[in-house]
């Protein structure tokens, strides 16, 4: 359908730092997970963070490019699409849902802070 949509848009930390690996044709992929903190309140009416985890990949020479500065806690914005990865294990139908990163923006570092000149860095998928 031409009215669909599919983007999102995040703002959180990694929970570990990115992983560099090439397919078989040699297209980089980096793979890292966000952790994003929402506020909800709790049964006795007080707020508390609650964290979500996110799966997040990120293709070609925007990967290579940005994987040294994905370190763990280190603070980004993504933009991209959810997709559905589907599999068979052991005769279990199995599913996964990612975020692919069309547009990635170094945040604040690992330690809380801005950093260098590598803070103000965005990094878009080619189209």
């Amino acid at each position: 359908m031409a009215n669909d949509m599919n983007v999102v848009a995040l703002v959180g930390r990694l929970t570990r730092d990115s992983e560099l690996r090439y397919t078989q044709g040699g297209m980089a992929i980096a793979r890292f997970s966000l952790a994003v903190n929402r506020r909800k309140r709790t049964a006795d009416n007080r707020w508390e963070d609650e964290a979500n985890f996110f799966d997040c990949a990120m293709f070609g020479k925007s990967a290579e490019s940005v994987n040294q500065y994905l370190e763990r806690g280190r603070q980004v914005s993504v933009i991209g699409e959810l997709r559905q990865n589907r599999w068979e294990q052991d005769g279990q139908s199995r599913s996964k849902v990612e975020i692919i990163v069309n547009s990635l923006q170094l945040l604040a570092s690992a330690g809380g802070g801005q950093g260098g000149r590598s803070d103000a860095q965005a990094y878009n998928q080619a189209p």
